[in-house]
């Protein structure tokens, strides 16, 4: 009789309350377990992907290299290992990696056509070919125009004699900062300047605007920091 009386005292909303919270416990607990799975195996790649790295090693004549990812500018050279070319455009005077180019069409193409503003770089395997240092001692002369001598600030600027290979170029040479360049010359598009210099067993070869040498000290030294930046570890 004192059993069926307390049992009698529990009210309907007592004993729906005894089952709802076990269910609320297990259905939470569930959840929490499907999150966890969720997380776990929910894809982490974005674009480059979450654990792609920012530079690449990248061996070029023997040479190791650290190049920035975005800095490549064609994306079948994006790997790392051995390659016989790579071709690098950084920013100018930040060198930074550009970013992503600009979607251009063709009501736009006009509006999107700006002064070049950085610094395009090839570095290739030279395979003991003549060095930049030897073509200019060895080569260049032969083909100067020795009266026409015109330093300014510190760089000097020798013309190539028209009936030459080099015809329509100009070579401007430094000594503090070192700097040697065959430039183009302005016509119907700006002249462009070409710097090589060789580190281990690859050539680089960097070019940039001809009007840039008017803070050419700025430009030979940017030049530096970048094979500084982009050279590997070495012995």
């Amino acid at each position: 009789m004192t059993v069926f009386s307390a049992a009698s005292l529990r009210s309907p909303r007592t004993r729906t309350r005894a089952h709802v919270v076990p269910i609320l416990l297990g259905g939470t607990a569930a959840a929490c377990a499907v999150a966890l799975v969720a997380y776990l195996l929910w894809p982490t790649w974005g674009s480059r992907g979450a654990n792609a790295p920012d530079k690449l090693p990248v061996s070029i004549g023997g040479t190791l290299f650290n190049l920035p990812v975005t800095a490549i500018r064609m994306k079948i050279q994006r790997h790392s290992g051995p390659q016989e070319r790579i071709d690098l455009d950084f920013l100018y005077p930040s060198l930074e990696p550009p970013g992503p180019p600009k979607h251009v069409t063709a009501d736009t193409v006009e509006a999107a056509v700006q002064s070049i503003d950085r610094i395009f770089l090839s570095i290739a395997a030279h395979h003991d070919a003549l060095s930049p240092e030897q073509r200019t001692a060895t080569i260049y002369p032969r083909y100067l125009d020795q009266a026409a001598t015109m330093p300014v600030d510190g760089l000097t600027m020798r013309m190539f004699r028209t009936d030459t290979p080099y015809g329509s170029e100009d070579l401007y040479s430094a000594a503090n900062p070192a700097l040697t360049a065959r430039c183009t010359r302005d016509a119907a598009t700006p002249g462009m300047c070409l710097s090589e210099r060789r580190v281990g067993g690859a050539d680089l070869t960097f070019r940039f605007p001809r009007n840039w040498l008017s803070q050419w000290r700025d430009v030979a030294e940017a030049m530096d920091r970048l094979t500084a930046q982009l050279r590997g570890p070495h012995s």
